[in-house]
């Protein structure tokens, strides 16, 4: 059976996506621990990271930093914390968490934080557009 994030890469369950290339795919996590809090997956359905063959770690950890320096430059942090914590859903899935400060920020127990439906639109906006411009000048296009 699909996991939850199968379903959401095939279109079958709807997400704020920020990014996506062939193998790799980024959106908002519904249920938030911080403004911004992103997951990262692999297309690929596996259920434990050190399971993954080294040619789809390596591009999972390539693509997520491209997504984190875009959610750097789109939501008001002072570093992303990185969790790969993976029990709740058996699909590899790297957690991008703005932090503001030290303290308690990575803990799942915390209150989530409520978004609208447009603020979830407007900051996966906000972080698909600088994705997008690290890929363009990447390219040499800008």
């Amino acid at each position: 059976m699909a996991s939850i994030f199968t379903k959401i890469v095939k279109g079958e369950i709807p997400s704020y996506k920020v990014a996506e290339d062939e193998n790799y795919y980024a959106f908002l996590d519904i249920n938030p621990l911080a403004k911004g809090h992103t997951l990262v997956i692999p297309k690929k359905e596996v259920d434990y990271i050190f399971d993954l063959d080294d040619e789809t770690y390596k591009g999972l950890f390539d693509f997520t930093k491209k997504v984190a320096e875009a959610v750097e430059k789109s939501v008001d942090c002072i570093r992303l914390g990185m969790v790969v914590y993976g029990l709740d859903v058996p699909h590899v899935h790297i957690h991008l968490i703005p932090l503001k400060g030290v303290g308690n920020e990575l803990n799942f127990s915390n209150p989530k934080v409520k978004l609208s439906d447009d603020e979830f639109r407007e900051i996966a906006s906000a972080i698909g557009s600088e994705f997008n411009k690290t890929l363009l000048e990447e390219d040499g296009k800008i």
